[in-house]
């Protein structure tokens, strides 16, 4: 085993006396002589090197970095490159030698020959998904579970390693994420941070860079139940439906006389469809809005992409007159037959006069509950756009809709449904039973 080290500051060089000039005579075209080195210049970018275990370990420095790197030859052939975060030499070589012998029991294995930081699988997990997102092959839960990881999950793992955590390690960072979120997490968010961990447990599997025979902890997924949205019964929807005719025609700023129409219809496509705010029907375009013909009957039906993936609804008939409104605010298609825009054309359903789609209709909503005075209900919860959504849940099973025929309707389980719903479930089954 050989050693060597350079030190250039003790390095002496002899002194040589040239004379002041030389002159040399050659035959064909004088060759000007290179102009001389420094020292500085000479020594310039010339690693400290050790070698280790025949030849098999490098321990190196650069002549500008006080932290030695190391590398060894894989057995394929080729050579793998890290640092060991160490600037004393002895310190350093004990970590090289540690994590030779660990690459080559991962090599083994056949896993990668070094771990990757719990940061650097997040963020291989966010890219991911974001790239299956503009692929337009991911689900729109991608962007919560990106949000969770970049917020959460990497400014407090960090540079830990994934298969090193503990139990004690999770319960310390819910800890911690409770404190920062300033609230106890209802179980749909507890449902989120879990999933989104899951995730980045399977990038590194999927990756080799962990193995999936070893265990690591999960997050918890029961929490608090969350409350359901507070409902508008029948006689508050005709109210609602009664106000917004006036309402919509009003507003003193150009903002309000263009966004008041747009919300009304808005609301009332929720209404006919029981669509998911915001993650579904945002993304909606007019192609995906066509007539569908069975048995003799015309029905209006709507593709849309959420949580839970794509699928079809069918909307009540009365959303045919919504979307003849909403192809008259629409400047750039008002003019085309409506038959020729719906199923074919590509822009959004739900967007302003001049092209742009609102950010989001929450605000307007808010307005619209305080001035038909309907943003509370009778136990003081404050209605939010949501509330449409389990107002057609609730319109259906009071028609006896078969729940398992609502569940794909609006894209969730009968489980959840009688979660929701389970008092009014239970009065349905009464009547049919008594």
């Amino acid at each position: 085993m050989s050693q060597f080290a350079w030190n250039y500051q003790s390095l002496q060089l002899p002194t040589y006396h040239l004379p002041t000039s030389i002159k040399i005579t050659f035959s064909g075209a004088p060759t000007p002589a290179p102009a001389a080195k420094s020292i500085q210049e000479l020594t310039a970018g010339v690693d400290q090197i050790h070698r280790f275990r025949d030849g098999e370990l490098i321990l190196y420095r650069r002549s500008d970095s006080r932290i030695w790197q190391y590398k060894f030859k894989r057995e394929s052939g080729s050579w793998y490159r890290a640092s060991t975060r160490k600037s004393v030499l002895e310190h350093a070589k004990r970590v090289a030698m540690d994590l030779h012998d660990e690459a080559r029991y991962r090599e083994r294995l056949g896993l990668a020959p070094a771990h990757k930081s719990f940061k650097d699988i997040a963020m291989a997990t966010v890219e991911e998904m974001q790239r299956d997102l503009a692929a337009g092959t991911g689900k729109k839960i991608y962007v919560d579970y990106c949000s969770v990881i970049e917020r959460y999950f990497i400014p407090y793992f960090g540079d830990k390693y994934l298969q090193n955590l503990k139990h004690k390690d999770i319960a310390d960072f819910e800890a911690w994420r409770n404190h920062r979120m300033a609230r106890t997490p209802k179980s749909s968010t507890l449902m989120t941070f879990a999933s989104a961990f899951s995730r980045v447990h399977q990038t590194a599997i999927s990756r080799g860079w962990i193995s999936d025979r070893v265990p690591i902890p999960t997050m918890s997924r029961r929490g608090a139940k969350g409350e359901v949205r507070p409902a508008f019964s029948v006689e508050e929807i005709t109210q609602l439906r009664q106000f917004m005719q006036s309402w919509q025609k009003q507003g003193y700023l150009d903002y309000d006389r263009i966004m008041r129409p747009l919300l009304c219809a808005y609301v009332e496509f929720l209404l006919l469809t029981g669509m998911r705010h915001g993650t579904e029907s945002m993304g909606i375009e007019w192609r995906h809005c066509e007539w569908y013909a069975s048995e003799g009957q015309r029905y209006i039906r709507v593709w849309v992409d959420g949580k839970t993936g794509g699928r079809w609804l069918i909307a009540k008939h009365e959303a045919q007159a919504v979307l003849i409104t909403l192809h008259s605010l629409q400047p750039d298609i008002a003019d085309k037959p409506i038959e020729q825009v719906m199923g074919r054309d590509t822009k959004y359903l739900f967007r302003r006069p001049d092209g742009q789609r609102p950010r989001t209709f929450n605000g307007m909503f808010s307005k619209l509950m305080r001035e038909s005075g309907l943003r509370w209900n009778h136990t003081n919860q404050s209605r939010t756009l949501y509330s449409l959504r389990h107002s057609y849940a609730t319109m259906e099973l009071l028609a006896e809709t078969d729940i398992h025929t609502l569940a794909r309707q609006m894209g969730t389980s009968v489980r959840m449904l009688e979660a929701h719903y389970s008092k009014l479930t239970a009065t349905m089954a009464a009547d049919k039973l008594a």
